[in-house]
């Protein structure tokens, strides 16, 4: 079985550009990264952002680049900008596991009470991105009282290194930084996990999954729980299994390199014909599948284009459709879960962020 105050101004920065080319959340990275027009539209205009000169502009390359550039900036009142003030985290680097890529930064929040903690997971197609927050996302968390925690997991090789690799180190952040609650001041019982693409994936497979706790673990850290009390996702996919997506989605969404990478398959005629063995991989690494009635609430975005895929698609265009969501709504729904569905170019006029904030917010202030 599943198991899991005062008011938060919770200041969850989901502008981390919904839509936007510059979102260093939304975004499931290329192996062999497809050019984006308007990515390659910035790219004419800022060379530079081009870190590995291959001539294409990836969401990562580009969130770099306008950091570095100091894009993330406040206006003052009389229209003129200043810059964000760089923020150190508390720590930076700290091991949570035994990989060189179990590391995580976090952003201690001041108070005199233990604060709700709410954990970054980034994209990146398991196979790319980084743990890295602007500072003005930052600011804005640890202004509202929220401890902020960002990692690093393992990327994906396709041989030593599969699925469900990247789901345990997330799911042993939580259970990490639940161990130090007390040395950090974080409140153990309210625990929030967030991403865009891969990320919302992690954080969604968490957010659903069995608890994995371990009582009688020599390790410490293994003792802890991994259960969240919400999830938030910019793009996400509530399944990884090739079949589901091809009947899902349509189009050849389905063969995202990712997907081929993160099972260690190499053709698709392996990928959609599984053995035993791995559809049941299929099934344990899709999200969807460990929902029961106990799972927290979940709020979704979803920018990408809605309808059918073209004749033509590319591999793995669709892979952020919005029947994703809506896949994940329809059982959610079922199993009566609170969930909030948001597609952004139709529900124009709609404050997200401010919904975004609500719906932590509400969270939290159940926890008992």
């Amino acid at each position: 079985m599943k198991s899991g105050g005062r008011s938060l101004a919770v200041m969850l920065v989901v502008s981390v550009c919904l839509g936007s080319a510059f979102s260093s959340l939304a975004g499931l990275a290329d192996e062999k990264p497809v050019a984006d027009p308007r990515l390659q539209s910035l790219l004419e205009k800022f060379p530079d952002a081009d870190t590995n000169k291959d001539g294409i502009l990836t969401r990562d390359e580009a969130a770099a680049y306008r950091q570095k550039m100091g894009r993330g900036r406040n206006p003052r009142p009389n229209g003129r900008q200043q810059a964000v003030e760089s923020i150190r985290p508390t720590f930076a680097n700290v091991s949570y596991g035994p990989h060189e890529r179990n590391v995580l930064d976090f952003y201690q929040a001041s108070s005199d009470h233990p604060t709700p903690l709410v954990i970054y997971i980034h994209g990146g197609g398991f196979v790319g991105g980084n743990k890295n927050v602007p500072a003005g996302q930052v600011r804005n968390f640890l202004d509202a009282g929220i401890s902020l925690a960002s990692i690093h997991y393992r990327f994906v090789n396709g041989d030593d290194i599969i699925f469900p690799a990247p789901q345990h180190d997330g799911a042993r952040a939580v259970q990490f930084l639940r161990s130090k609650a007390r040395e950090w001041n974080v409140d153990p019982k309210r625990v929030a996990c967030f991403g865009g693409s891969a990320g919302a994936g992690i954080s969604m497979w968490i957010g659903f999954h069995d608890d994995l706790a371990d009582p009688e673990n020599a390790d410490p850290v293994l003792r802890q729980s991994t259960r969240i009390q919400a999830v938030g996702t910019l793009g996400g996919q509530s399944t990884y299994d090739p079949i589901v997506i091809r009947e899902l989605i349509g189009g050849r969404a389905w063969e995202h390199p990712s997907i081929f990478k993160v099972y260690g398959v190499k053709s698709a005629e392996e990928a959609l014909h599984p053995t035993p063995e791995r559809k049941q991989l299929y099934d344990e690494c899709s999200a969807w599948m460990h929902l029961t009635s106990d799972d927290p609430p979940l709020y979704m975005v979803y920018s990408e284009a809605d309808g059918p895929l073209p004749e033509n698609a590319r591999p793995g265009q669709g892979i952020h459709h919005p029947n994703f969501g809506r896949h994940l709504k329809k059982r959610m729904d079922e199993l009566q879960i609170e969930n909030t569905f948001v597609y952004t170019p139709t529900d124009k006029g709609r404050n997200i962020n401010a919904e975004m904030i609500e719906f932590f917010a509400k969270q939290f202030e159940a926890v008992k």
